[in-house]
């Protein structure tokens, strides 16, 4: 059921196909992105984050949650989420408790545009606008390291000993955008957040590919379209980009050689769809 790539450092897990269901796992960072269906091993990671409500994209977190309960996980799901649904999540999480009659608790977290959170030491999470017709966001995780300054690289290591010892500014820190993930949205996205751009890995909605559904079609649902990319081929300065939640109209065999005809080479190369061997789920 599930697919699995690999983009750099990272493995994406899960299954997006749009309209239908998008759920995604990241087991490095021990994050999910959206549970439109709930796999019995997505049970165990810490966070959650949510781009939006609509329910491809939500509407099996109580189901998570009972597995969670079921496999014995204690600590509750850390869910980060639009700021304006956290009410009626957490409302909607109430009454299924009064049906499951065991409680479905998370640590919900809402941001906004702008807002920060810091995943661990190293890692802070960044909410990015998106454009859908209810609350969304995107989401960069930005990884801080610490960095031997130019002018003391050689020095052998005892030398960096002594001298941090004695207090000397040896090292700068730096920051790098990992992994970013946006999804039901307009490509100008793209435009407004562009360190989206810059991230080691984007994971991307791309909802429609060919003449199939126009450009028009994609803005009107508020999805990106393959000609919308191809505009924008020169900005992405990603080393990989995983692209996802492809409309069913297309079938995942045929996804591959569309993508070989119509993107520019050095895109293509960087280019990963998340889509399965054989058929689409379910």
């Amino acid at each position: 059921m599930l697919t699995s790539v690999t983009a750099g450092r990272y493995t994406l897990r899960g299954v997006s196909l749009g309209g239908v269901y998008t759920a995604l796992h990241v087991p490095e960072l021990d994050l999910l992105f959206d549970v439109g269906v709930a796999p019995r091993s997505f049970a165990g990671a810490r966070t959650l984050c949510l781009s939006h409500g609509h329910v491809d994209h939500s509407g099996a977190l109580a189901a998570l949650l009972g597995i969670r309960a079921l496999t014995g996980q204690r600590a509750p799901l850390r869910v980060i989420m639009p700021a304006e649904i956290e009410a009626d999540l957490t409302a909607a999480l109430a009454a299924m408790t009064r049906m499951q009659r065991w409680p479905l608790d998370i640590e919900p977290v809402g941001l906004r545009p702008g807002d920060t959170y810091p995943l661990r030491a190293d890692v802070e999470l960044r909410a990015l606008r998106t454009f859908h017709p209810v609350p969304s966001l995107g989401y960069q995780l930005v990884r801080t390291v610490t960095k031997l300054r130019p002018e003391y690289v050689g020095l052998a290591g005892p030398e960096i000993a002594r001298r941090k010892a004695a207090g000397e500014p040896l090292f700068d820190r730096v920051t790098r955008p990992e992994l970013a993930y946006a999804t039901d949205t307009l490509a100008t996205v793209l435009d407004h957040n562009p360190d989206l751009t810059r991230s080691h890995v984007l994971i991307l909605e791309a909802t429609f590919l060919d003449e199939r559904k126009s450009v028009e079609t994609a803005r009107a649902g508020c999805h990106i379209h393959l000609d919308e990319l191809i505009a924008r081929a020169d900005a992405f300065a990603n080393d990989h980009i995983v692209l996802m939640h492809f409309s069913g109209v297309y079938r995942p065999a045929e996804i591959g050689p569309l993508l070989d005809r119509r993107l520019p080479a050095d895109l293509r190369r960087r280019v990963i769809p998340f889509v399965p061997v054989g058929d689409w789920p379910g």
